[in-house]
């Protein structure tokens, strides 16, 4: 099969030949159609996770995928070949199967049925950046009428954030830039800060003097990035990135902390079946065959994705033999 895999510890990524993964317990095989990329790759490609988990080689990139079921492993029973299907590589040692490959191997726990009304590929940009999303608007859990500020709304999370933070009544100040302004409107927010004209701690107290109530924290390189002082004393704050720690949040007056997406399918089906109804858009923004996955991936890389960044499969004929 072909994938996308960094061949050796400290590799760059290639597209190569590999072979098919077997199934295992507790596990589904399927055939990869769309595949979507997450910043999370670049960290793995870099090699930036081996402290955290061990990795083997070659090992194939990629989380998220959607496709047709081949095979399932023993103990699996709720989904059977022939099923369309998403899902995700949840994180955890050995870092080596991936998504970025005509065929993928996925913990079952994962694994959801695919709904009929979405097509593969924005079933691929749902599972890890959903539930992250997620995981970060349970977190601060705020009330309807509170203010929350998502700081990185433009990305696949940030998107996903405005929407849920929106559906339970609440008043979403984003950041994004005046080319983002229109979009980000549209999926709930409020209003929308542009990050590149001024501070934004200084922009949100102009209109809201007292602070919100929370942060949803989705973008940084250190810790100056995260806007701490945009929230009032007693918010709260979740980060998928740059969270500060319990020291830094107990001397501004706020709770919370990092928090970590969890794509099992108790949590991404429910998103699914909204994606298929309308009520959570899902912003695909670019498809690249998988021959590109490496320029997607490079996009992500310089912080210039807008919305999701998925990979859709072309599949070869049958090669024929003399």
């Amino acid at each position: 099969m072909r994938a996308l895999h960094v061949p050796q510890a400290g590799g760059q990524p290639v597209l190569g030949e590999l072979p098919i993964p077997e199934v295992a317990r507790g596990h589904v095989l399927i055939k990869v159609e769309a595949a979507g990329l997450n910043p999370l790759d670049n960290a793995i490609a870099a090699g930036l996770m081996a402290k955290r988990f061990w990795h083997e080689y070659p090992l194939v990139l990629g989380r998220d995928a959607a496709g047709v079921v081949q095979a399932v492993g023993e103990g699996v029973d709720h989904v059977e070949p022939g099923q369309e299907v998403f899902g995700d590589v949840i994180l955890t040692s050995p870092i080596q199967a991936g998504t970025l490959a005509e065929y993928a191997l996925l913990p079952a726990s994962t694994v959801a049925v695919k709904p009929a009304g979405l097509d593969f590929a924005t079933a691929a940009a749902l599972p890890l950046a959903s539930a992250a999303a997620s995981a970060a608007v349970d977190h601060v859990d705020p009330e309807p009428g509170q203010t929350v500020l998502g700081n990185g709304a433009t990305g696949g999370v940030g998107r996903y954030a405005v929407q849920l933070l929106a559906a339970r009544g609440v008043r979403v100040v984003a950041t994004g830039t005046a080319a983002d302004a229109e979009r980000l409107v549209a999926l709930g927010a409020r209003t929308v800060v542009d990050h590149t004209a001024g501070s934004i701690v200084e922009r949100v107290r102009a209109a809201h003097p007292d602070g919100v109530d929370a942060l949803v924290n989705l973008v940084g390189n250190t810790p100056a990035d995260v806007p701490l002082d945009a929230v009032r004393k007693g918010g709260k704050v979740a980060a998928t990135v740059m969270a500060p720690d319990a020291d830094t949040l107990d001397a501004a007056g706020l709770t919370g902390g990092m928090v970590y997406a969890q794509p099992v399918r108790e949590i991404t089906e429910p998103l699914a079946e909204q994606a298929a109804a309308g009520t959570l858009a899902v912003d695909v923004h670019t498809v690249l065959p998988l021959e590109q996955a490496a320029d997607g991936l490079a996009v992500l890389a310089a912080g210039q994705a807008r919305g999701k960044i998925v990979v859709l499969f072309e599949r070869r004929p049958p090669s024929r033999r003399s």
